[in-house]
C-alpha cells in the first residue's frame, strides 16, 4: 500500500479504524484484497456495489464481522497483510467444560494474551489422574512466551514448548517420589493466533482443533492414536505393541488409547513421544467463521461437521460453548469435555441449514473415526 492510501486510512479512522469509517470510503475489490482510493474525488458516502447486483454493500459483504461483533479493524495488519483484519476480542471467545459422569473433572484449558500481538488458546485432556494437566495450565504458556522471545517461527515454538514441558513435567514428578505419578499423562491442543491472522495449531494425542470455513468444517489436527499406520509403526519399532479392548480401541501396551502425549513416562521408552504436529494457516476473514478446539468429551460422540453445524446455528460462541457441551451429555458422553470457540471475520455469515441429528446415529461415523 502506498504512503498516500495509508495516509487516506489514517484520516478515515486512525489507528483502531472501524466500521462506520470503512465503509465511508470508497473500496476497490480485487477478489482477496481491499485497495482503498486515494483519490478525493472518489471517496464519499455512497455505497459500493462490487457485484453489479444492484445491492448496497453491507459490512457483511466485506466479512469482517456481522452485526452481532462489533470490532475494530487492526490497522497496521491489515496494511502488513493486504487485507481488512478484525480484532479478535477475548472476550468474545466462548469456552465451557464439563464434568460428564466422571469423578473427576481432568479436563483444563487456557485462554489468554500471549504477546501484544498473539493469542494463546489450549486445552489439555488428562488421564491418569490431572497432575499432567495441571502442569501444563500452569506452565505451558510461560513456555511458549519464552520460547517467541528468541524464535519467530511459530510452528518451532510450538515444537520446542512441547518437549521442553514434557521434560519439566518429568523432573517435576520424580521429585514428588511418587512412582505412579509417571502413569499420569494430558494430551495438549494449542492454538496461537498472530497478527488476527496467522494461526499455527500444536497437538499431541486426541484433542482437536477445527477450523469453519464457508461452513465446512476443516481439521487442523490429526488423532495420535495406534489406529494410523506411522503412529503404530513408530511404536513397535520402539518395542511397544498394541492391542485391542473389547470395544475395539486400539492401546499401546494396554494402556493408552494415544501414541503422543506429555507426560505417560512409562511408555516413552515404548514409542509415545511428546513431539506435537503442527499446522499454520492463513486466516480468510471473509470466509472463516471460526475455530473450535475440543476434547474428546466431545470428539468420541460428534463428528467434525457435527460440531461445525451446531456452532453454526448459535447466537454466539458462548452460547454455541453452552450448546455442543450440553448436546454432548445428551448423545451420551461419560467423559470430561471441554470447548474453547474463537469466533473470526465470518462469524454468522454461513448459516447451517437446521438439521436434526439423529441419538441413533451410527457410532462409526462420530468421534476418533471422523
Amino acid at each position: 500500500m502506498s504512503t498516500a492510501a495509508l495516509l487516506s486510512v489514517v484520516r478515515v479512522g486512525g489507528l483502531h479504524l472501524r466500521r462506520r469509517a470503512l465503509l465511508n470510503v470508497h473500496p476497490l475489490w480485487d477478489s482477496s484484497l481491499l485497495l482503498l482510493s486515494t483519490s478525493p474525488a472518489r471517496i464519499s458516502n455512497s455505497r459500493f456495489d462490487p457485484d453489479g447486483s444492484g445491492r448496497p454493500t453491507t459490512w457483511d459483504t466485506f466479512g469482517i464481522w456481522d452485526n452481532r461483533i462489533d470490532e475494530p479493524i487492526l490497522l497496521p495488519s491489515s496494511i502488513r497483510y493486504g487485507t481488512p483484519i478484525p480484532k479478535v476480542s477475548l472476550s468474545n471467545v466462548g469456552s465451557a467444560s464439563q464434568i460428564g459422569q466422571r469423578k473427576e473433572n481432568e479436563d483444563r484449558f487456557r485462554i489468554c494474551p500471549l504477546t501484544d500481538n498473539i493469542l494463546y488458546f489450549a486445552v489439555f485432556d488428562g488421564h491418569g489422574g490431572p497432575q499432567a494437566a495441571d502442569y501444563c495450565h500452569k506452565h505451558m504458556e510461560k513456555g511458549i512466551r519464552d520460547t517467541v522471545a528468541v524464535e519467530q517461527n511459530l510452528e518451532l515454538v510450538l515444537t520446542k514448548a512441547f518437549l521442553e514441558i514434557d521434560k519439566a513435567l518429568e523432573s517435576h514428578l520424580n521429585v514428588s517420589g511418587n512412582a505412579s505419578l509417571l502413569n499420569a499423562g494430558t494430551t495438549a491442543t494449542v492454538a496461537l493466533l498472530r497478527d488476527g491472522i496467522e494461526l499455527v495449531v500444536g497437538s499431541v494425542g486426541d484433542s482437536r482443533a477445527l477450523l469453519c470455513r464457508k461452513g465446512k468444517a476443516i481439521k487442523l489436527t490429526e488423532d495420535h492414536t495406534p489406529e494410523r499406520k506411522d503412529e503404530k509403526e513408530r511404536i513397535k519399532r520402539s518395542g511397544g505393541f498394541v492391542t485391542w479392548n473389547s470395544v475395539g480401541q486400539a492401546n499401546v501396551n494396554g494402556r493408552l488409547a494415544m501414541t503422543r502425549s506429555i507426560g505417560d513416562f512409562d511408555l516413552k521408552s515404548k514409542g509415545v513421544i511428546a513431539e506435537p504436529e503442527t499446522k499454520r494457516i492463513t486466516l480468510q476473514h471473509a470466509h472463516d467463521s471460526f475455530l473450535a478446539l475440543t476434547t474428546d468429551g466431545i470428539n468420541f460422540i460428534m463428528n467434525s461437521q457435527e460440531i461445525c453445524d451446531i456452532i453454526s446455528q448459535c447466537s454466539d460462541p458462548k452460547e454455541a460453548t453452552q450448546v455442543i457441551s450440553e448436546q454432548a451429555l445428551q448423545y451420551g458422553t461419560e467423559d470430561n469435555s471441554t470447548i474453547i470457540i474463537v469466533p473470526f471475520g465470518a462469524w454468522g455469515k454461513h448459516k447451517a441449514s437446521s438439521t436434526s441429528y439423529s441419538f441413533s446415529r451410527s457410532f462409526v461415523s462420530s468421534g476418533r473415526w471422523a
